[in-house]
């Protein structure tokens, strides 16, 4: 019987995660909110960490990310990651719509991608879903897609 190699903590903290968020009870944020979690997205990337592809739809998110390392051998969480994107963007977005009150759900979605085909998956989903919703004829048409080669 062969037994699969354990992963190492350190080996998942640094892997690659497909991660969606939802804003509170579906609130649709305006192109103009969309701006600024879209812009919150990128503050930090290629610091904390790397963002292969992502989209602001009106009431989720969903990003392909890598954590970036923080000390020599730890990663930065996607806990503090989202943290920080989720709460800047909060502060921001009732600056440029009328909202008062909770933007966005407690939690999240994340899933480590084991492999290449996952990967690839994952990053197509992202890309087509605001073609899917309607929102656009291409993924490239749509403002709040942002992706890197």
């Amino acid at each position: 019987m062969k037994f699969k190699k354990p992963i190492h903590r350190l080996e998942i903290a640094k892997g690659r995660y497909f991660i969606t968020f939802v804003t509170w009870e579906r609130l649709e944020l305006t192109p103009n909110a969309q701006q600024v979690v879209l812009e919150a997205c990128q503050f930090f990337h290629n610091q904390r960490y790397q963002i292969f592809t992502g989209v602001i739809m009106p009431d989720h998110v969903h990003l392909l990310i890598q954590p970036c390392l923080k000390t020599e051998t730890e990663f930065w969480s996607i806990g503090s990651i989202l943290h920080s994107i989720k709460s800047y963007s909060a502060k921001q977005i009732p600056k440029v719509m009328k909202h008062i009150g909770k933007v966005w759900q407690d939690g999240r979605y994340d899933k480590l991608m084991r492999d290449e085909k996952e990967f690839d998956q994952a990053w197509e989903y992202i890309r087509q879903n605001p073609v899917k919703a309607g929102l656009s004829k291409t993924p490239e048409d749509y403002p709040f897609f942002w992706e890197i080669f």
